[in-house]
C-alpha cells in the first residue's frame, strides 16, 4: 500500500510540523502553564472535523490520537454541533443539585437502556473518568460495608489520590504524590504476550487464575473486598484484553464472596473495541460500569451505570458535583449514544479494526522490532522491542516512530507499562481510503525511525509494504 501526499481530502504539509506558530503558542503555554501537565506533541490546533485536525500553520493532520479515545464519532459531528448550540440558547447551566432539566434525565434513561445486564439498573453521572472510578469505589464500599479495592497491574483509573492508588506505572503518574489511600490491592495481570517462552496462552492464563486464587488467601480474603476493578482491555498498558478464562474466574470469585465487579470502560467502551462494551463482548457481565471518553464526543462528562440496588446504597448528598451533568455535556452524550448505538456504526467500527488490524500485522511481518499487534475490534496497539526474543522493550523506538509520523501528518501517541507501543484511537467511521492513509504513513514513520537511530531495517523476507 502506497500513500499519494497529494490524494484530495487527506493529509497535507504545507510547512514543517509542528510548524512556527505552533511551537510559539506551545512556548506561550509553557510560560503559563505548569509543567505537571504534559503534552505529547507541539501541534497548535486551529480547527478539526472528522477525522483530521488543521493546526495553526496550515497543516491538515490526520488524528489517530483522537483526543486520547474521547472521539469515537470524530471531531465536530454535525449533531453533536448542532445539539450544543441549541442547548446554549435554552440553558447552559443550572447544577443538577439544584433542580432538574431534560437532558440530564434522558441521559440517565439511556445509560441505564444500553448498559449490559437484564436487572433493575440506575446511573449516575459525573465529569471525569477519575470520578467516575472514584464514584464506583465509593458506591461499592457503601453498598458492602467492605473496605478493600482489587486492581491489577497495567491498569490506569485515573490522577485523584484515591485513583493514582488504584493505577500502575509509578514513574509516569504516581512520583512524588503519596501517600496513597490504603485497603488497595493490586494483583498480576495476564500479559499473553509475555509469557514465559515454551507456554501456550492456555497453559499461563490457567497460571495466572492459580496466582489469583492463592491472593485471595495469600493478600486478601474476598470476604474484605468491597470491589474488583478492572479494565476489560487495559488502556495505558497498551490495550490488552483480559482473556476470558481469567475474567470468568474474577466473576465466580465476586459472586461467591458477595463482592461487586467494576468494569472500568472508561476507555473501551462506547463502541471502541467493535461493540457497545467490551465485557459483554469478553463473556463477563459486571455489577458497575464506568463510562466517560467517546461518552461525551469531546464534551466533559462520565458515568456509573449499574445494579439499581447497588447504585441506591450511597446515601442522598454522597454522590455528584457542581458540574455533573452539565446540560451541554448532557446533549452531546446523548448524540454520541444515538450515533455509536446503531448497528451500521458498529458494524462500521468493525471494519475498520479488520482493515486496521490487517495492515499492522503487515508491519509486524515486516519488522523484528514490531512484536505483537494486539487488542480488541478497532481498539489496537504494536508493541516494540529491541529483540524478538527477548522482548525487551523499546521505548526510544517508539518515541521516535511518533516524531516520525507527526512529520508526515499522522497523530500516534504512545502507551505500555514500559512505553513502547503504539496505540490506535482513531474515530471508529474512518473511511478505507483514512485507514489506508494512516497505515501507510505509520509504515513510513517506521522505517525513517529505524533509519534515525541507525538501526538498518531488517525487513523480514517475503513482506510487502503496509
Amino acid at each position: 500500500m502506497t500513500r499519494d501526499p497529494a490524494a484530495a481530502g487527506g493529509i497535507r504539509i504545507v510547512t514543517e510540523v509542528p510548524g512556527p506558530r505552533s511551537r510559539a503558542l506551545a512556548a506561550r503555554r509553557d510560560a503559563a502553564g505548569a509543567r505537571g501537565a504534559a503534552r505529547l506533541t507541539d501541534v497548535a490546533v486551529e480547527h478539526a472535523h472528522g477525522a483530521y485536525v488543521t493546526d495553526v500553520d496550515g497543516n491538515r493532520l490526520l488524528d489517530f490520537a483522537g483526543g486520547i479515545g474521547m472521539l469515537a464519532v470524530g471531531h465536530t459531528p454535525d449533531g453533536v454541533v448542532a445539539a450544543l448550540k441549541a442547548q446554549a440558547e435554552r440553558l447552559v447551566h443550572l447544577c443538577a443539585i439544584v433542580g432538574t432539566y431534560e437532558p440530564y434525565v434522558r441521559l440517565l434513561e439511556r445509560l441505564v437502556e444500553i448498559a449490559p445486564g437484564a436487572f433493575p439498573k440506575k446511573a449516575v453521572l459525573l465529569n471525569s473518568g477519575a470520578e467516575a472510578l472514584e464514584t464506583a469505589v465509593k458506591i461499592a464500599r457503601a453498598h458492602t460495608g467492605r473496605q478493600a479495592i482489587v486492581v491489577f497491574e497495567g491498569g490506569y483509573h485515573g490522577r485523584t489520590n484515591l485513583t493514582l492508588g488504584m493505577t500502575s506505572k509509578y514513574g509516569l503518574f504516581k512520583k512524588g504524590f503519596g501517600p496513597f489511600a490504603s485497603e488497595i490491592y493490586r494483583l498480576p495481570f495476564p500479559d499473553l504476550y509475555r509469557r514465559p517462552a515454551g507456554m501456550s496462552e492456555a497453559e499461563y492464563v490457567e497460571l495466572a487464575v492459580q496466582a489469583l486464587d492463592k491472593a485471595m488467601v495469600a493478600q486478601v480474603d474476598p470476604s474484605a473486598v468491597a470491589a474488583f476493578v478492572i479494565e476489560p482491555v487495559q488502556g495505558e498498558a497498551g490495550f490488552l484484553p483480559v482473556p476470558p478464562r481469567f475474567f470468568a474466574r474474577l466473576r465466580e470469585i465476586a459472586d461467591a464472596s458477595g463482592a461487586l465487579l467494576v468494569a472500568d470502560e472508561v476507555q473501551s467502551g462506547m463502541g471502541r473495541t467493535g461493540q457497545l462494551w467490551a465485557a459483554p463482548q469478553l463473556g463477563v457481565v459486571p455489577d458497575l460500569l464506568t463510562t466517560a471518553k467517546s461518552l461525551g464526543a469531546g464534551m466533559p462528562i462520565a458515568a456509573v451505570v449499574g445494579r439499581a440496588e447497588v447504585m441506591d446504597a450511597a446515601h442522598p448528598g454522597g454522590l455528584g458535583g457542581t458540574y455533573s451533568g452539565n446540560p451541554l455535556a448532557c446533549v452531546a452524550a446523548l448524540e454520541a449514544i444515538d450515533r455509536i448505538a446503531d448497528e451500521a456504526f458498529l458494524a462500521r467500527a468493525r471494519a475498520v479494526g479488520e482493515r486496521l488490524r490487517a495492515g499492522l500485522e503487515r508491519l509486524v511481518a515486516s519488522y523484528p522490532q514490531a512484536g505483537e499487534v494486539r487488542g480488541l475490534g478497532p481498539m489496537l496497539a504494536v508493541e516494540f522491542v529491541k529483540d524478538e526474543r527477548t522482548k525487551e522493550p523499546f521505548p526510544e523506538l517508539v518515541l521516535e516512530v511518533t516524531k516520525q509520523a507527526l512529520k508526515r501528518g499522522l497523530i500516534v501517541i504512545r502507551a505500555g507499562l514500559y512505553s513502547n507501543c503504539i496505540r490506535l484511537l482513531p474515530p471508529l467511521n474512518l473511511t478505507d481510503a483514512e485507514v489506508d492513509e494512516g497505515l501507510a504513513v505509520l509504515h513510513e514513520a517506521v522505517a525513517a525511525a529505524l533509519a534515525t537511530l541507525g538501526l538498518p531495517e531488517h525487513a523480514k523476507e517475503g513482506t510487502t509494504s503496509v
